[in-house]
């Protein structure tokens, strides 16, 4: 029978009897272990951490970049826009100086 003494003990205790020096090694072995597995658990909490301050430090990178490009995004909407104007100007000035020139020729 497998009796799980915390959250993080593998260890099983037997069922029986158990001399007082087997019993204290069975539990110094346990606190070992368990101390093991909690320094694995902080480190593995620590390097989690690290990383999600890494993720959001990216991210904030990541966001103002994106916010660069949305700026440039639209100054370039508005540069074609204006020489879209531009084109339009300058195709009706030759539409007018086309029907001008067969003015003259009639």
């Amino acid at each position: 029978m497998e009796i799980r003494e915390s959250l993080f003990d593998d260890l099983s205790a037997e069922s029986g009897s158990v001399s007082g020096s087997e019993h204290e090694q069975t539990t110094m072995t346990k606190e070992g272990l368990s101390l093991d597995r909690l320094k694995n658990l902080e480190e593995k909490i620590n390097a989690a951490v690290e990383r999600v301050k890494a993720l959001k430090e990216e991210k904030t990178l990541l966001e103002r970049k994106l916010r660069d490009f949305e700026s440039a995004l639209e100054d370039k909407n508005r540069e074609i826009e204006a020489l879209k104007t531009e084109k339009s100007s300058i195709g009706s000035q030759i539409q007018e100086l086309l029907d001008e020139l067969d003015t003259i020729e009639v």
